[in-house]
């Protein structure tokens, strides 16, 4: 069932148009352990154009019961009026590792604005990787992003976001008009910690020093457990000092997990350092090693 998700107020100047015809997207899928075959298996599915999924694959040598799954569009990417729902439900015991096709490239908007919202819901001792692909925001696009994750007893999350500063190579340098990305994790019923970025370049100087400086590309990567946290940290942080990116972590509020923050210029080197704490993960979580993932 779709519901009304509420909107930052900074968004409501952008809605005012009633020309704009909302277009609403919407994904549901449900992952359960089959035991009789040992893997997780897609058990329920749920796609309203664009959002599609493509069938579950086991390829990991290292990890066969993991199910690798890519969210795709048909469209491409999302358009002013556009508003997606996708939801992700992970049962017990389930292991699985979600990615997109590609990058999420948010379009010019001449009126309203686009907004995509994530609920995950995984439960005990289940364990998901969640690793979108980078999000590109053209000139004039406006974004809003919530995702609510729910953790069970004994699970693990791990899940991350890269934002770019647009088509560089088109000569568009944070030329978008606003992008938001909210982050709610829950427990139980009770809220564990919220997360939050605001990026507004017509109110913002991101060259700043203490917000990106020098670099241009941010990524966060969110580890939500309770297993072996301060190994992870410990090798985490080994990673981070014996890298050029500027990163750090720290652990999240409740002891609910570490939160990993990675800038640089390009996305691809984020990627690399948010898999090598993804190998550190595997490590301790799943006891195994880590392999990497196929997008051709």
């Amino acid at each position: 069932m779709i519901l009304l998700q509420k909107v930052p107020q900074e968004f409501e100047q952008y809605a005012q148009d009633g020309t704009i015809v909302e277009k609403t997207g919407a994904l549901r899928i449900t992952l359960e352990l089959d035991k009789t075959k040992n893997r997780t298996v897609l058990t329920q599915q749920y796609s309203k154009a664009p959002l599609l999924v493509q069938k579950a694959l086991h390829y990991d040598v290292a990890n066969p019961a993991m199910a690798y799954l890519f969210l795709m569009s048909s469209s491409g990417g999302v358009l002013q009026g556009d508003r997606y729902h996708i939801d992700i439900s992970v049962k017990s015991k389930a292991i699985a590792n979600i990615t997109t096709q590609g990058a999420t490239r948010i379009y010019k908007m001449e009126s309203n604005y686009g907004a995509q919202f994530v609920d995950i819901d995984v439960d005990d001792d289940a364990y998901l990787e969640f690793l979108p692909d980078q999000i590109i925001p053209y000139k004039k696009a406006r974004y809003f992003q919530n995702v609510l994750i729910k953790s069970g007893i004994g699970s693990t999350i791990v899940y991350s976001e890269i934002i770019t500063p647009g088509r560089v190579a088109m000569g568009e340098m944070f030329d978008y008009d606003l992008c938001y990305l909210r982050l709610i994790a829950k427990n139980s019923g009770k809220t564990l910690f919220v997360d939050a970025a605001r990026l507004d370049p017509k109110e913002q100087k991101f060259s700043q020093t203490g917000i990106l400086g020098t670099k241009s590309v941010f990524g966060t990567l969110y580890i939500i457990t309770k297993k072996n946290l301060q190994k992870i940290s410990d090798e985490i942080d080994v990673v981070l000092e014996n890298t050029d990116l500027v990163c750090g972590s720290s652990f999240l509020p409740e002891d609910s997990g570490l939160v990993v923050r990675i800038m640089g210029n390009y996305s691809e080197d984020i990627k690399s350092a948010i898999h090598q704490c993804l190998r550190i993960v595997r490590k301790h979580i799943l006891d195994s090693e880590f392999c990497e993932m196929r997008k051709t």
